[in-house]
């Protein structure tokens, strides 16, 4: 029996080979599309789905792509021809909201936003910001390892998984971590399937680490630079005052004048970039007064708001981002991290890189963290040789300058060619070696993050 005759035998309807489900499942918000089409998409609803379907996987030697929401942008949940796709999307129920404990249990397929309006009356929330938190899964956030907006104070998805129920690619169900602060029996599995973009095993329960709502209000900051060095120069200084906001981001010109187009807003002077800065808690007002002072002495022109109305509409010109790339043609968006005191000299690398390519690199930076956004911009559906050399030159600097390829956005097929450059051979092998430990036929997600390397 074939692997779709026997998905459609043991899971009736939640098979689905509709052209539409099957197209959408070859691409995520990367822009990058699969070859072909996958062979069905499989709606799981429960744990015993997802288990049956890496059952005939494994029985059928059928590759298999665990998708969410598919807001991706590494192309690691893009499925191709003769490919499985299994979407955790429908698994989004909430088991436990234990507040004395600062723990829930969720499944993987809740959306962050969704999560987080269910944790509030419970007076906590579940600290990871993607800027895609309305529409990204809190099961695909793990599988990325994603950061966000305020990261820099409280953490990315890392700090915030005390465990996992892991799906092995036969069918066995594992349950990882612990339900205690403390834990340190045997190795950290959980932190190994963190970030592992569907190469271990498919999520379909977490054990999530919550914080207590945020006593006090918040104070929103709005700083303008000339450019967008002096803006990195400012929010070095802040980091290196001993200030954490709890939110700070910095788009450069390019970047702020097409958000400013997208939303219609009254165009930004040439050149200027914007650092947004918010502090919360009790002190935050106070807070926002030391930064707005370090802010002005490094030539910011500074505004400061303790309106949350007003600091809403100013994060949501940050928000706006991605939307604001699209409307200029398709991109290609990048996700590399530097030490925060190295931004202003990743500032020069990519200035030199957009000079040396006749390109304009629109960038985004949470700053409060060193990790940068630079987004190429092209026509048509595939990535230019040019381009792809400006990316390649612009990976290197940042491996240069003590950073890293991904911050937040994970490896997946865009990166794979670069990973061994960073890792080292040994290491790479070695990460390698540990995927066929947990998925010995190679069907979890093939050809994604460790692709064959000279």
């Amino acid at each position: 029996m074939s692997a779709l005759a026997a998905l459609q035998a043991a899971l009736g309807d939640i098979v689905d080979v509709s052209e539409a489900s099957r197209e959408q499942a070859r691409a995520d918000r990367s822009g990058h599309a699969a070859p072909g089409r996958p062979l069905a998409v499989v709606h799981a609803e429960t744990v015993a789905h997802v288990q049956e379907t890496l059952r005939i996987a494994s029985e059928t030697r059928t590759p298999v792509v665990v998708r969410g929401a598919g807001t991706g942008l590494a192309g690691a949940a893009n499925a191709g021809e003769g490919e499985i796709v299994l979407s955790t999307r429908r698994m989004t129920r909430i088991h436990e909201i234990r507040p004395d404990d600062l723990l829930a249990v969720v499944e993987p397929g809740i959306l962050n936003a969704e999560l987080n309006a269910a944790l509030a009356p419970h007076g906590v929330w579940w600290a990871p910001d993607p800027a895609s938190r309305d529409i990204s899964t809190v099961g695909g956030n793990i599988a990325t390892g994603a950061g966000g907006l305020l990261c820099a104070k409280y953490g990315v998805v890392r700090d915030a998984v005390l465990g996992v129920d892991l799906v092995l690619a036969d069918g066995r169900l594992l349950h990882l971590g612990h339900r205690t602060v403390k834990g340190v029996t045997g190795l950290d599995l959980t932190s190994l399937v963190i970030g592992s973009e569907g190469r271990l095993g498919v999520v379909v329960g977490a054990t999530l680490k919550l914080r207590r709502l945020v006593p006090g209000g918040t104070c929103t900051i709005a700083a303008v630079f000339p450019d967008a060095r002096t803006a990195a120069t400012a929010s070095a200084a802040v980091t290196a005052a001993g200030e954490q906001p709890a939110i700070m981001e910095l788009m450069d010109a390019a970047a702020l004048a097409a958000v400013h187009a997208l939303l219609s807003l009254s165009a930004p002077a040439a050149g200027a970039a914007q650092l947004t800065i918010q502090t919360d808690g009790t002190a935050a007002r106070i807070e926002a007064e030391r930064i707005a002072a370090i802010l002005t002495a490094h030539g910011g022109q500074v505004a400061l708001s303790d309106d949350p109305a007003e600091g809403e509409r100013l994060l949501s010109i940050r928000r706006s981002m991605h939307a604001a790339m699209a409307s200029l043609g398709t991109t290609l968006i990048e996700d590399v991290s530097v030490p925060r005191s190295a931004l202003p000299a990743m500032f020069d690398e990519i200035s030199r890189i957009e000079r040396a390519y006749d390109l304009t690199i629109p960038t985004v930076v949470h700053a409060g963290d060193g990790n940068l956004h630079p987004n190429f911009i092209f026509e048509g559906a595939e990535v230019p040789a040019e381009i792809w050399r400006a990316a390649d030159e612009l990976f290197r600097a940042a491996i240069r300058l003590g950073g890293t390829l991904t911050g937040e956005h994970g490896i997946g097929t865009l990166k794979s060619r670069w990973l061994a450059e960073e890792l080292g051979d040994d290491q790479w092998r070695l990460q390698h070696d540990i995927v066929r430990v947990f998925d010995p036929l190679g069907i979890l997600n093939p050809g994604k993050v460790f692709t064959p390397h000279a």
